[in-house]
């Protein structure tokens, strides 16, 4: 049966521009609609410009522009870009239309209508210079706990410490270097909470998550009562002010997602299409494609708009990780931070494509772009299995005509057709990188095939053309097959297959059944090996491309840095480290610098509260053999100290004392997390025992 399917990605912020790492979604978003349009699914794919905001507004004024020219020339780069990549959407939009004004005020209404919406005073830092309240990433000072300069309004890159920007010493704002001012304001909050029972009963049942989201939604928020939900910002901002509260400002998050909704209308007008059908029928199913980073938006906040409105659910949010490059997040000094368009000057948007397609699954893992495994990956795939099929066989029919019969292939075709279910199923699921394999095998049996056949000897014999025809007839048809598989990731190789075997590819189903009797076009190369040079010439490229935006885009560097694909201004929940997100990897060390520390197997054997001490428990670990340390441990928030009574951890051993007000602190214990309450000490399996080296 077909479905109707509306599909969406993350709006891309209007002030930067595409790289690497925001592709990542974009692509992983157009090979599942492409494969559901091959399928015979009436699938939609729309996306839109992220336009409001400080950030813009503070821009426009620097560039003595309007807001409104800002973003209609990022918009003009952004679908440029996409373009570039054979990212095609049914429709492009932007939050700052008429169509989201219009459906930001009814879901508002109907939010006002169900009591949801309540009013308290709220302080934040206020750029006295720019006249305008900044939000945590537009702050920068000295951390309060470590001493770091030049950190970051919500968490410390040095220790970790995690605040909110008014602890800073000597904060600044990043837009014009004045030092904040703390100032109240009026703020119009959704209570969240009232929809709890709603939102653990959709997080927690169905598909619509993958299981370890709804295991973290349900470990950090829906475990306790939900916080409410700031959604107004005081003028001056760019955006929509609020029709029933004068001077204030739907914060960008509420309209953001809601163009989704107003790109779907867009597309409707254009095409005579009724707009309910999409979002209030309960036929259509809706897809979310997010990075992890922007989990909570959209499991949280925005299922509970759609439920007060009375709009569709979405069917399933799919949730991917970071690019990182090399195994390193993303570097503007190393060249690693990619534009798309300077990517696309040195290299085929396919082969990335198809890179990344090798690495998508399901699970929230970051991705890496490892430089030297793509040259080897592409070539190897695409260029010496997929495409030297075709190569090695096509130029012996060229203007010819495959064999009218389908040869006997030794049951080769057959094999790979009875993959299509199996296949499907990969793509459904965006297990992609599990379908890349499965069809790389298919690349392999038919150049073995083709190895065995040498229809390259066959030719010189002037009684063999019938037998190189058929020969060829199997392998171009072993290609094809092998294509339709890979056109979804691969549209551009599609399009050329179409043009050298002259048939269209219109459906998946044209898997299971061989051409015969076909035109065959002069063969024409259709893909290049990729050169080392090429990557390095990129590399280069960008690197100088990251000079000059880093001298024209200073007072934006706080907004521009972030290497994933993201709404803008997700910092409201950060402060307490809800966000899913990777913290920067530490330099390198050797394997010397490593062995320098002593990490033991300890057991908590007293643990307490510190007087006059906010954020430290004192702990009593015990490494065996008699031997105790005293270690204070910054884990307040995060653990009551009689449960930790009894628990193996994993400490520092050998970390010089140091001399606190409270007592002699003589260790360390190893936890993750961000800070706060979200911190998770690290606990050996039963069997370890106390003094155990850690390797």
């Amino acid at each position: 049966m077909s479905r109707n399917i509306l599909v969406t990605s993350a709006l891309p912020y209007a002030n930067g521009h595409i790289h690497i790492g925001h592709l990542v979604e974009y692509i992983q978003t157009d090979i599942w609609v492409r494969f559901q349009k091959l399928r015979g699914h009436r699938c939609v794919y729309v996306c839109a410009d992220d336009t409001h905001g400080t950030a813009i507004m503070l821009r426009a004024q620097r560039e003595g522009r309007s807001e409104e020219q800002v973003i209609a020339d990022m918009q003009e780069a952004h679908v440029r870009d996409f373009a570039a990549f054979d990212i095609e959407f049914d429709n492009y939009g932007s939050t700052n239309s008429d169509e989201n004004r219009q459906l930001c005020g009814e879901i508002w209404q109907s939010i006002r209508d169900s009591g949801l919406v309540k009013q308290k005073d709220v302080e934040q830092l206020f750029d006295p210079v720019a006249g305008t309240f900044l939000a945590d990433r537009f702050v920068r000072g000295t951390c309060p706990k470590c001493g770091a300069a030049d950190q970051p309004g919500d968490n410390c890159s040095k220790c970790g410490a995690a605040y909110t920007p008014a602890d800073l010493i000597n904060p600044f704002s990043v837009h014009t270097k004045a030092t904040p001012e703390v100032r109240t304001a009026a703020h119009l909050f959704i209570e969240l909470e009232q929809l709890h029972e709603f939102l653990n009963e959709w997080t927690q049942s169905g598909d619509h998550l993958q299981p370890e989201v709804a295991n973290y939604l349900k470990g950090h928020f829906l475990g306790e009562e939900l916080r409410d939900w700031d959604i107004s910002r005081p003028a001056p901002y760019f955006g929509f002010e609020i029709p029933d509260s004068p001077g204030d400002y739907w914060y960008v998050w509420f309209d953001a997602p809601i163009g989704y909704m107003a790109s779907t209308k867009q597309w409707c007008d254009a095409n005579g299409e009724n707009f309910d059908d999409w979002w209030k029928n309960e036929q259509t199913e809706i897809h979310h494609f997010i990075g992890k980073d922007i989990t909570y938006f959209h499991t949280l906040f925005w299922p509970g708009m759609l439920k007060t409105a009375g709009f569709n659910l979405p069917e399933k949010v799919h949730i991917h990780g970071f690019l990182t490059v090399g195994g390193r997040k993303m570097a503007k000094s190393d060249g690693t931070f990619i534009m798309a368009s300077t990517y696309a000057k040195h290299l085929p948007s396919g082969v990335l494509r198809y890179y990344y397609a090798t690495k998508l699954g399901t699970a929230l893992d970051d991705i890496d772009l490892n430089l030297e495994e793509f040259v080897s990956k592409v070539n190897s795939d695409l260029v010496n299995k997929v495409v030297n099929l075709a190569s090695r066989s096509a130029k012996f029919v060229a203007e010819q005509h495959l064999s009218e019969t389908y040869p006997d292939d030794g049951g080769l075709f057959a094999a790979a057709a009875a993959k299509a279910d199996h296949i499907a199923e990969l793509y459904e699921d965006c297990r992609y990188n599990a379908a890349m394999r499965e069809i790389m095998a298919l690349a392999d049996e038919g150049n073995r095939y083709i190895e065995d056949k040498a229809p390259w000897v066959l030719r010189k014999a002037p009684d063999k053309a019938d037998e190189v025809r058929d020969v060829c007839t199997v392998a171009l048809n072993l290609f094809r097959q092998i294509v339709v598989y890979l056109s979804p990731v691969l549209p551009q190789l599609k399009q050329q297959t179409e043009e050298l075997l002259n048939q269209p590819i219109a459906h998946w189903d044209e898997i299971q059944t061989p051409l015969t009797g076909t035109p065959v076009s002069k063969f024409k190369h259709l893909m290049k090996r990729i050169e080392d040079k090429q990557v390095t010439a990129m590399i280069e490229d960008s690197k100088e491309d990251n000079a000059a935006d880093a001298n024209a885009q200073a007072a934006d560097a706080a907004a521009e840095e972030t290497a994933e694909p993201t709404f803008h201004e997700a910092d409201t929940w950060k402060d307490s480290g809800d966000a899913l997100e990777k913290e920067p990897m530490a330099d390198e060390c050797t394997i010397d610098d490593f062995m320098k520390v002593d990490l033991r197997v300890a057991r908590i054997i007293e643990a307490g509260h510190v007087e006059g001490a906010d954020k430290l428990l004192q702990l009593t670990l015990s490494l065996g053999g008699g031997e105790t340390r005293n270690v204070f441990a910054g884990i307040k928030a995060a653990y009551e100290p009689e449960k930790l009574v009894g628990r193996l951890v994993v400490c520092v051993a050998n970390l010089k004392p140091r001399k606190m007000k409270f007592g002699l602190s003589e260790g360390m214990v190893c936890a993750s997390g961000t800070g706060g309450p979200n911190v998770f000490l690290l606990s050996p399996d039963d069997g370890s025992v106390p003094g155990q080296r850690v390797h």
